[in-house]
């Protein structure tokens, strides 16, 4: 009888972890990834479907880590996370006309902790991440040194870092450098 091999696909920042006073970086758990688009009259149905209300206004985010979590990117854009569930299989259920595509090979997420995690994230991000204009459950997509993110504010001191995972390591390194550099 023939033996059989099946691909195990590796975190791409499995085992790192980095930081410096006031900030530690850690690749956050596996998890599913959905590019959602769709028109505002249907957001309500899709709701349902997912199990929290999808933001409507610019710079939000829905749900609570960990678990499901949706992050406002457009007027018609949403990018859905879900640590523990399949959102497809559950979008796939509201019978509304939709775009949802997996995207979970191709993004990943640091997680950016700690007083200092501001500091580090806007030493290479323009966006305003204060918290009068970026408070908890902000979300935005912007740029963090050359590269597109999604940045999702989680806790007074927390942030998640979306980005492709072929940029993973540069932000990675990016983010460890701009942590020992706020110490300075």
């Amino acid at each position: 009888m023939a033996k059989s091999a099946q691909a195990v696909r590796t975190p791409p920042l499995a085992g790192r972890i980095s930081g410096a006073a006031g900030v530690q970086l850690t690749p956050a758990a596996p998890a599913a990834r959905v590019s959602l688009r769709a028109g505002a009259n249907d957001a309500k149905a899709l709701s349902t479907a997912l199990g929290l209300d999808l933001p409507l206004r610019p710079k939000t985010s829905a749900g609570s880590l960990p678990g499901r979590l949706a992050a406002w990117l457009g007027p018609d854009e949403w990018l859905v996370i879900d640590e523990t569930g399949d959102p497809l299989a559950d979008l796939g259920k509201a019978e509304v006309l939709c775009s949802a595509v997996d995207i979970s090979h191709r993004n990943t997420a640091i997680l950016v902790s700690g007083k200092g995690a501001r500091a580090t994230l806007e030493s290479g991000c323009p966006q305003n991440l204060s918290d009068s204009v970026f408070p908890v459950g902000a979300a935005s997509r912007t740029v963090l040194g050359k590269i597109e993110v999604v940045i999702i504010r989680t806790a007074d001191t927390d942030y998640r870092v979306e980005c492709w995972r072929s940029f993973s390591t540069y932000a990675f390194d990016f983010l460890s450098e701009s942590a020992r550099d706020c110490l300075a």
